[in-house]
């Protein structure tokens, strides 16, 4: 029997990441998912990430919007959005992870993937990943080192360590410009923490080309 395999991508955590590690952002998820589900059936990813303010910041909701057309035209590839929300400490994410432990969870319990490619080093999804463990579900987590909670990798079955040997052949171009003609991975301009995180807002992007 196949092996179904399910990945869910938290566009953020999955951005910044990049970002921070390889000063690049130009992913071609077709060939990243390509990767890694390998020679396996995949049932479906799923790309998790905060829809930008129109209002305050018009710029980067239009550029998200055309970078979201390309990613939404990848095959078995769906999109889940959340919001943003003006906290004391500045604009904060709503929903996302609650989104994406919530499919993640559903999912595996409704026995639609054998195995969970989880694409984040967030160990706030250490207490679903387990849940979906005791289903008899396997967990994978690609991650950067530098990016990853030690209660999230412990849970994993398999680890796909992510740094710039992973991505040699996974980008769309050749440049290492964070300004791009393709879509890349993040966030257009107008940065936004997660829910519950004090500090400053995370540093917005320069600006994406799509």
């Amino acid at each position: 029997m196949d092996e179904r395999v399910a990945i869910f991508i938290d566009g953020s955590n999955l951005y910044h990441a990049l970002r921070e590690n390889l000063a690049r952002t130009d992913l071609n998820f077709s060939e990243f998912i390509k990767k890694l589900v390998g020679d396996r059936t995949l049932f479906r990813t799923y790309y998790y990430n905060v829809l930008q303010d129109a209002e305050r910041n018009p710029d980067g909701a239009r550029e998200q919007a055309e970078f979201l057309t390309i990613l939404k035209g990848s095959p078995y590839l769906e999109v889940r959005l959340g919001t943003t929300k003006r906290s004391n400490t500045g604009m904060v994410e709503k929903g996302v992870d609650v989104m994406l432990a919530t499919d993640m969870l559903a999912f595996g319990f409704d026995g639609l993937y054998d195995t969970a490619i989880l694409v984040s080093g967030d160990g706030d999804f250490a207490h679903a990943a387990q849940a979906v463990k005791n289903k008899g579900r396997h967990l994978e987590v690609a991650y950067f080192e530098s990016n990853a909670s030690r209660d999230l990798l412990e849970l994993a079955d398999v680890k796909h360590p992510l740094d710039k040997t992973y991505f040699q052949d996974l980008w769309w171009g050749r440049s290492r410009n964070l300004r791009r003609r393709r879509g890349g991975v993040g966030r257009p301009r107008g940065g936004a923490q997660r829910d519950g995180q004090g500090g400053q807002d995370a540093p917005a992007p320069v600006r994406v080309d799509i």
